[in-house]
């Protein structure tokens, strides 16, 4: 299998795993207890009015009076049109609330993959090459501190300590703070560190490890014999067969900080991104937003993983799809 069959192998096989997901997940919310009924119901009884009544009435607004395999058809009809119906919680499209809350996910998410993917791997290799050493022990516990410490609760102490008692920093995101400002900057500095520090940890570790193994190699000796600079040598023949098994750490990482942590650190920071709208969608059983944002993080992993292998085949050309 030639390598453009691969990746249309790949497409495919993602389309029918974001099936399963989104139908398990229809099925979830289908089934879950909503509060809206009840809180109608309660609130028509407390005013002397019909409680069966009201909770029909809410349940005909919104469309949770026809049966279950309707609503389904209904639901994977939408996703295939891009009409994703309407969020009651937000009284708008749930493609414009998801645009908008993907707009303030960017913010953050952008300079924090960015750093992350390029301080990670370089501090594995410094540490490798400096091995045993003081740089070591540093880099390793640095590593170590963000990868056992929990997210969530550093950016809480983090926020009590610059925004509360020093007042460096602002305690609730600024929506109306332009973009590309020195505003903007500093009220993402917290966000953006805290997942920084959370993510590097394992990714150092691994690009140190796998660098240990190249450090010695003869084509490494073979090129310093040659008179490349230790620059070039780290850089071309460790760094980069270190990154093929790297990716995979790196990829998989990122995908669970973007769908868990980043759901905390939007709710630490009042962010309004992708994952603190999931979170108040899902209290307030707003069944489309949910599903839409769910859908998002589907496609992000998906995309994600299929760039994965992608990028094998650029770091190292020897990697082959012909016989996949």
């Amino acid at each position: 299998m030639g390598f453009t069959r691969y990746v249309t192998a790949r497409v495919a096989w993602a389309g029918v795993v974001t099936f399963i997901i989104m139908t398990v997940t229809f099925v979830f919310i289908a089934f879950a207890p909503n509060p809206e009924v009840k809180r109608a119901a309660t609130q028509a009884a407390l005013q002397g009015g019909d409680p069966t009544e009201a909770v029909e009435r809410v349940r005909e607004l919104r469309g949770l009076d026809q049966p279950l395999h309707v609503r389904y058809i209904d639901y994977v009809t939408s996703i295939a049109t891009l009409q994703w119906g309407w969020s009651t919680m937000r009284s708008q499209p749930v493609t414009a609330a998801l645009v908008e809350a993907l707009f303030y996910t960017a913010q953050y998410s952008v300079p924090w993959t960015l750093l992350t993917i390029t301080i990670g791997p370089l501090v594995g290799l410094y540490s490798s090459a400096n091995k045993y050493s003081w740089r070591d022990h540093v880099a390793t516990g640095f590593a170590f501190f963000g990868y056992a410490i929990p997210n969530f609760f550093f950016a809480i102490i983090l926020l009590l300590v610059f925004g509360v008692w020093l007042e460096w920093v602002p305690v609730i995101y600024r929506t109306t703070v332009p973009v590309f400002s020195v505003e903007n900057a500093i009220q993402l500095v917290l966000p953006v560190f805290v997942l920084v520090t959370g993510s590097i940890g394992g990714l150092m570790r691994v690009s140190r490890n796998e660098s240990s193994e190249y450090m010695n190699a003869d084509f490494v000796k073979t090129a310093r014999a040659k008179g490349v600079s230790p620059l070039r040598a780290y850089a071309l023949h460790i760094l980069r067969p270190t990154m093929v098994p790297l990716s995979t750490t790196m990829v998989g990482q990122l995908l669970l900080l973007f769908a868990g942590s980043s759901l905390l650190i939007e709710v630490v920071f009042s962010i309004p991104g992708l994952g603190r709208l999931l979170f108040e969608a899902t209290i307030a059983q707003d069944t489309n937003l949910v599903l839409g944002s769910i859908l998002v993080f589907v496609l992000v992993a998906v995309i994600g993983n299929l760039l994965q292998d992608i990028t094998y085949t650029v770091l190292d050309p020897r990697i082959s799809y012909d016989d996949r």
